[in-house]
């Protein structure tokens, strides 16, 4: 499966200098697939590669591991609980000197709110940023907080709203008319609205092609922990496997 958002963080840890990183996620497929997506363009050295149990709770063993490597930094899938703990036990076991880098998802804003002050510093990236400058955007984000009690979206709240608004432009392009599943299929591949995450379009094999930006997790003016958006880090990325899939948008 195509893992681009680790794939824009193996170029960022290469744009960071970090010459000599460990990578550490759960000991299943998924987890082996975002190590390997951060390989992928990641040009450095792996010192450690390092598989946890899926669920795991306490990592005090994987931090000593950490610890005695010495990296320049740790790029880190462990997707719900598991990156809560990690988070706060890294930090608070003292290498928080060490930069973590992170999926989009692994640093977003429920995480964000889960974790507290241990977030600050936290390189991701994502296809999507509360201040990413697109059409629409802002208005999203601030209708979204207005409802949420200011509680920023996440990254999946954005996606959500990207696939209403499509569908809704989907369904106005064939004048209501969804029983042709043939032209709403059509309408819905030209992707023609306005994506609250910048530029959008379909591949040959219908993965987006779209930018990733890197986000960094800071306070913003009233104190509040959340991402600020650093950089585009991949313009217009096709996912890795496009080139395997010819055919498939005829």
């Amino acid at each position: 499966m195509p893992r681009s958002y680790d794939e824009a963080a193996g170029k960022v840890a290469n744009e960071k200098g970090y010459r000599n990183m460990v990578l550490i996620a759960p000991n299943y497929p998924a987890g082996k697939d975002h190590l390997n997506g951060f390989k992928r363009f990641y040009q450095g050295a792996v010192k450690d590669e390092i598989y946890t149990k899926v669920g795991q709770i306490d990592y005090a063993a994987e931090i000593a591991q950490i610890r005695a490597a010495k990296p320049d930094a740790v790029y880190f899938f462990l997707p719900a609980a598991m990156g809560i703990n990690f988070i706060k036990q890294y930090v608070g076991g003292g290498l928080k000197d060490i930069p973590l880098i992170a999926p989009g998802f692994s640093a977003d804003q429920d995480v964000i709110a889960a974790v507290g002050e241990p977030m600050l510093g936290i390189l991701n990236t994502a296809h999507w940023a509360h201040d990413l400058k697109a059409p629409g955007n802002a208005e999203f984000v601030a209708a979204f907080r207005k409802k949420y009690d200011g509680r920023y979206p996440t990254v999946y709240a954005a996606q959500a709203y990207d696939t209403i608004m499509a569908m809704d432009a989907a369904v106005r392009a064939v004048g209501g008319k969804v029983g042709d599943r043939a032209a709403v299929l059509a309408a819905l591949k030209k992707a023609d609205f306005k994506s609250v995450r910048g530029d959008f379009r379909y591949g040959p094999n219908q993965f987006p092609v779209q930018n990733y930006y890197l986000r960094v997790v800071e306070k913003d003016a009233s104190g509040q922990l959340t991402n600020k958006l650093v950089s585009t880090v991949m313009e217009k990325h096709q996912d890795a496997y496009v080139g395997e899939c010819k055919g498939m948008g005829k």
